[in-house]
């Protein structure tokens, strides 16, 4: 009886053990294609320096097919504006006040927000996912 009870409980840790090191590398894959999404996004807002229009965002939508990201229910902050539904990004005003060089010129540059996606239902339900975001910011423009 003994050893029929010590065989389970060494199945339970391994099962355990799988299960975490397989959560592991899905969360971690997640993370690189956000990460990865956020690196492109701040690149094409760098390339048409900072004025994202059709053009910009059909290249940031074909990359996000490119690479598989698909953020399920993308909640921004407050202050930032989500952008199809796929990343949410904020204009930041620099003051330019300090320096006699920039005056009557707008500085800005813009921060980008991506999610790291993670689908499973009964951890999003007991945790709040929001915290997994990947955060950056472009180069500073001036109009």
């Amino acid at each position: 009886m003994r050893d029929a009870l010590g065989g389970a409980v060494n199945i339970i840790i391994i099962v355990v053990f799988i299960v975490i090191v397989l959560g592991y590398l899905a969360f971690n894959v997640n993370y690189t294609k956000a990460f990865r999404m956020k690196d492109k996004i701040i690149s094409i807002y760098n390339q048409y320096d900072g004025n994202c229009n059709s053009n910009c965002r059909s290249e940031i939508s074909a990359y996000e097919r490119t690479i598989g990201y698909n953020p399920a229910n993308m909640m921004c902050p407050t202050d930032y504006t989500r952008i199809d539904n796929s990343y949410c990004v904020k204009k930041n005003v620099v003051n330019s006040s300090k320096d006699s060089q920039y005056e009557g010129k707008e500085r800005y540059y813009y921060s980008i927000i991506t999610k790291i996606n993670i689908e499973i239902p009964v951890i999003q339900n007991t945790l709040n996912l929001s915290v997994f975001q990947v955060t950056g910011n472009t180069k500073t423009y001036e109009s």
